[in-house]
């Protein structure tokens, strides 16, 4: 039986992952036992190496980096057709699925997951959105949205978490970094006009500051925008941000952080198993956020695959 192999960004986390990944090393040696490993070397590659493995075998396949890189390697063990397990020890920005799933930040802590936890299966989405001009389709895990996360994204991609003190711990270099970017979007951004339509009800003409489509629970830096989502129950949750304005988005940001929005008069959530949506005005550009990525625009349709894939959680991980 082939070793597990452990994919690895060593650009997550600004850098940091690559700089640390010795200690990580480490660590999952000592908890885990042995693997073999291979680095990310572009965006994307993730996915082809996650593939690759799994058509060869490999049995468990651990993703090790944000949650970019846990989608690559999620999307690529997809792809393949095989049925390989996904592992992660966390290393970037956001951390927000493992969050949901309750893998430890502390690459120590995740090994011990990896070696002693239980498999499950859970749902993924699929989306299929405008890529320069052309349809493409992708897996995620955690969370799809448009809007005002988006620019957040965008905020956070452009300037990571360099600005922060050299010696800052990564979970506060993530979430600051995630808050200063909602700051500054929300002080400049617009609402967006969008036509929705929830499975096969009638459309809806929006005018939103966000729009989630959501797997799991969280996204944004630890932002709790899903709380009653669950992984495994076959449909998404859609939570449908108004158009607030500046000043009661940042005044309800700790609201939204908490998971206590959603008895808002502005915030609506919905269940569905499939979620098509396009710009209200035609040509406009609604860039679309996937997993902390930022892979295209709408228009974009959403829909769920039940237990598409097997994840290796922690044993006590059983209520999501």
């Amino acid at each position: 039986m082939s070793l597990p192999l452990v994919i690895i960004n060593p650009a997550s986390a600004g850098g940091a992952t690559g700089d640390e990944w010795p200690s990580i090393a480490s660590d999952l040696r000592t908890n885990f036992g042995a693997f073999n490993c291979v680095f990310t070397r572009s965006p994307g590659e993730g996915t082809e190496l996650a593939a690759e493995a799994a058509r060869k075998g490999t049995k468990l396949i651990i993703a090790c980096g944000g949650d970019g890189t846990i989608s690559e390697v999620a999307n690529g063990i997809i792809a393949s057709a095989k049925d390989a397990e996904l592992g992660i020890v966390p290393s970037g920005t956001g951390g927000d699925f493992r969050k949901t799933i309750e893998i430890p930040a502390r690459p120590r802590d995740a090994a011990r997951i990896l070696r002693d936890g239980i498999t499950r299966r859970i749902d993924v989405g699929r989306v299929t959105f405008t890529n320069n001009g052309e349809n493409d389709t992708r897996y995620f895990l955690g969370v799809a949205s448009f809007g005002m996360s988006a620019g957040v994204i965008g905020r956070v991609k452009e300037s990571g978490p360099q600005w922060l003190p050299a010696k800052a711990p990564k979970w506060l270099s993530g979430r600051l970094s995630f808050s200063v970017s909602m700051l500054q979007t929300a002080l400049q951004s617009s609402a967006t006009r969008v036509v929705v339509q929830l499975d096969d009800t009638r459309e809806r003409h929006l005018t939103v500051a966000n729009f989630c489509v959501a797997n799991a629970r969280f996204f944004g830096g630890g932002m709790k925008i899903a709380p009653e989502a669950k992984l495994a129950d076959g449909q998404f949750d859609v939570i449908t941000i108004g158009d607030l304005g500046p000043l009661r988005i940042l005044t309800n940001a700790p609201r939204l952080y908490l998971g206590a929005h959603l008895g808002m008069h502005d915030v609506r959530h919905d269940l569905a198993r499939k979620i098509v949506t396009r710009p209200a005005v035609k040509d406009a550009e609604v860039l679309l956020e996937v997993d902390g990525e930022l892979p295209g625009c709408l228009p974009a349709t959403f829909q769920v695959v039940p237990l598409a894939l097997r994840i290796r959680c922690p044993a006590w991980h059983y209520r999501s």
